[in-house]
Formats: structure tokens, sequence, C-alpha cells
């Protein structure tokens, strides 16, 4: 393969037969020049990318050593996962990083609210985000803190094949954090994060947001909600809140039967508390 371009000391653009590729690898273009021959033994990473003058124009304006945190993290991300991560995760996450890295050093840090969140709803994406950090600090001795380990999950999570966008996958965990503030405010409790009925209830409301647009039958019947609604009066007027809230503030409708769930999940926390 030779090469077509240098970008760094660490990746250069080749031509593998008739398609132009990345290769990625320590030191691969170290001393080299355009139509150079790559050293197979030092590409690491080898892939295509629509968005190659994208990742020129980054290249160009951070330090290398940022693209090479970032690619370490993209691979154990991909081996931890057992899944290719979409080849725009190579930009979003190492210009991320790099802006993150370079706040750090200014001693500016961004205080993530929906970290509880996060480490509930995306548990795997989030150790990957801690191992990030412990990473950082043990090879470039900078320590980054912990709300970063959540906005990068946030990135591996949105670039998992079926992850969905950034932008909905924000939305989203804001609208979980703000379903759970009410709850609290209106119960007159504090939940702990590491209480499983919290972690229950986070997750269900994940997947009952997720429904709200999806054509699915009805899974209680009318009399167990009518039990519930009796039974469990004060954890119901609650969950009428909650669909209340997301009704006035995000046109969310939730049908009856998913306010029966999310009851029952109300009421397990409200009792942990009383008891």
């Amino acid at each position: 393969m030779k090469i077509t371009k240098v970008l760094n000391n660490n990746a250069v653009i080749v031509l593998d037969g008739s398609q132009e590729k990345i290769a990625v690898g320590a030191g691969i273009a170290f001393g080299k020049k355009r139509n150079d021959i790559v050293i197979t033994s030092k590409i690491e990473k080898l892939f295509v990318m629509k968005e190659n003058e994208k990742l020129q124009q980054l290249l160009n304006r951070i330090p290398e050593e940022h693209f090479i945190i970032s690619e370490k993290i993209i691979s154990y991300a991909e081996e931890y996962l057992g899944t290719k991560l979409n080849e725009h995760i190579h930009i979003a996450l190492t210009d991320h990083l790099s802006y993150a890295m370079e706040r750090e050093a200014e001693g500016i840090a961004l205080k993530n609210k929906l970290l509880h969140e996060i480490k509930i709803l995306y548990k795997k994406e989030y150790e990957i985000g801690l191992w990030a950090l412990n990473y950082i600090k043990e090879t470039y001795h900078i320590q980054m803190p912990e709300d970063e380990a959540g906005y990068i999950a946030l990135h591996i999570h949105t670039m998992k094949l079926q992850g969905g966008d950034m932008r909905q996958t924000v939305i989203q965990t804001t609208i979980i954090r703000e379903i759970v503030e009410t709850i609290m405010t209106f119960l007159k409790i504090k939940v702990k994060e590491d209480d499983i009925s919290y972690h229950r209830l986070i997750t269900h409301l994940r997947f009952a947001l997720t429904r709200v647009n999806q054509e699915e039958s009805h899974t209680m019947d009318d009399e167990m909600l009518d039990m519930i609604k009796k039974k469990f009066s004060l954890s119901y007027q609650c969950a009428m809140e909650v669909a209340k809230e997301l009704s006035s503030n995000y046109d969310i409708q939730l049908p009856d039967y998913e306010l029966g769930y999310i009851t029952l999940h109300i009421e397990r926390l409200r009792k942990q508390w009383v008891e």
C-alpha cells in the first residue's frame, strides 16, 4: 500500500488497490512521505471513511496524542462491546476528547447533569468511559473528572450501529432525569443511585419512552389497572403528575397501561423510603 497523504505521525491515507483508506498505527508515518510504502506490521487499524476531509481538518488542529487516545478508546470499546462502531466515532470522539482535555488543562470542568441516568441506562458504555479515564491518567498523567466518563459513554452509545443519534439520546436521558426529579419532589423523598428500585424505574422509563410512538398491544388489562389505582393511590397520583408534565413539556402522551407500570415502580421507591 502506497501513502497518498500523511495526516500525522500516526495516521496516513493509503491506496489499497483502487480504494483510499486510512491507516492508523503508532509512528506509522514517521519519516514517510507521499508514494512511500507503508510497513504493514505498523498498521494497527485500517478503515474507509466517507468523512476523510473532516478527519484531516481535525487532525491538523489537535495534538497528535489526542488522536492516539481516542483511537485506543475506540479499539477498546469495540472489543468490549463485541461490535463495530459507526465510522463517525473517529471524528466525534476525537473532537470531543481533545476539547475536554484542553478544558481540563485550563481548569474548566463541565458538570454532567445526566451522569446518574447514564450510569444505569448505558452501563457498559459508562464502564468504557471509566476505563478511558484510567488510561488517560496512567498514560498521560491527566486526571479527568468522572463526569467525562458519562460524556464518553454517550458518544460510544450513539455510535453503536443501532444506538441512535446523540441529540435524541441526550433528550431522552434528560426527560428521564426530569421525571425522577418530579417523582422525588411529589413524594418528598431522595432516592439513592445504587437503589435497585431506582435502577428498575430508570430502565423502565427508557423503554416506556421508546415505546410511546410504537404500535404495541396493551399488556395490562383494565381490571388490573383499576386495582393499581385504588391500592396505590398516592403513587398513581405521582404517575399522573409525570404524565401531565410529559404532555405539557414534550407533547408525549403516556397510555393508561403505561401509567399503571410506572405507578408500580414509584410504589416500590415510596415503600422503601417509608420503611
